[in-house]
């Protein structure tokens, strides 16, 4: 069974606006569907998402992290933001040679004064770590050093995302060829 996560990453009520207009999209209740569907047989999980409303990501990771069967997870475009999140749920990722990943720091808009900013700004701080977890999880990495990538906004390439532990293969690279080096890094 393939499940695609395509476009922006949505909460469930926005997605008929999203289907309205044609336009690709993914909530957690298309994922939940299709697991149900696919009633505990292996599902492959292809993701070319530039993310989006990161509570949604972590509703879409927990719901495949928690299934039943195998999930493959194929990074066929970009998985960036909460995309890269739910590419963290696979039992093994792939990562075509030409796809990206990008990590990077939580966002919100907020309005008030300085004592809402201040607060907003440990949400965002204690969320940052939060995502962390789905990343330290799948790639072994201490929580600080992935802060700091987040931090840096980091666009990691294949062998880049293999190097780092963020996927474990690089699709069609059976001789092993593409090989990072930390100095490219």
């Amino acid at each position: 069974k393939k499940i695609d996560v395509k476009g922006p990453i949505i909460f469930n009520d926005y997605k008929w606006i999203y289907d309205l207009f044609d336009s690709d999209s993914t909530c957690p209740k298309d994922v939940e569907e299709a697991l149900e569907e696919a009633d505990g047989e292996d599902v492959e999980v292809h993701i070319n998402s530039g993310g989006g409303y990161v509570d949604a990501g972590s509703e879409i990771y927990t719901i495949l992290k928690d299934y039943s069967g195998k999930v493959d997870v194929k990074i066929v475009g970009l998985a960036a933001s909460a995309a890269s999140v739910i590419a963290m749920a696979g039992d093994n990722v792939q990562i075509s040679p030409t796809a990206q990943i990008m990590i990077h720091n939580v966002s919100s808009g907020r309005y008030g004064d300085y004592k809402d900013m201040e607060h907003e700004s440990s949400v965002l701080k204690n969320y940052n770590k939060s995502i962390a977890n789905a990343y330290m999880l799948k790639t072994g990495m201490e929580q600080g050093e992935l802060l700091e990538l987040m931090d840096k906004e980091t666009w990691l390439n294949a062998q880049q995302a293999k190097e780092y532990g963020f996927v474990d293969e690089i699709m069609f690279d059976e001789g092993n060829q593409l090989v990072a080096s930390k100095d490219n890094l």
